[in-house]
């Protein structure tokens, strides 16, 4: 099961990177943006309780979905461009085997145990 979730989140992780090209936006900002979602670890300075609701909140599809659903109703590329990008966040960790985190250690996923 582990083997499909990773695979799966590779192939959308591909066809994220691949819709983001096919829009023109700017490449250089996919890389420099792609690791921003990891900031959600901060929560981890004060304990593994809210660290972990601090992590699963920015590693979970409802933001980067809202944001793409703004761009809809906005029509503002940025809103898009951050959706893309913070969805392949996602996608790339689920592919590593990063999950979200249980509460008790940052290493429990709901993936594996790292």
């Amino acid at each position: 099961m582990n083997q499909m979730v990773r695979i799966e989140n590779g192939f959308a992780l591909a066809i994220s990177f691949y819709i983001y090209i096919q829009l023109d936006f700017p490449i250089w900002l996919f890389f420099v943006l792609l690791l921003v979602p990891d900031i959600t670890m901060i929560g981890y300075a004060i304990n593994n309780k809210i660290g972990a609701n601090i992590y699963n909140f920015g590693h979970s599809f409802i933001l980067p979905i809202l944001l793409a659903l703004g761009y809809l109703y906005f029509s503002k590329d940025y809103l898009l461009i951050i959706s893309i990008i913070w969805l392949s966040h996602i996608f790339m960790d689920r592919l590593f085997g990063f999950g979200l985190k249980y509460q008790d250690s940052f290493n429990k996923t709901h993936i594996q145990r790292i």
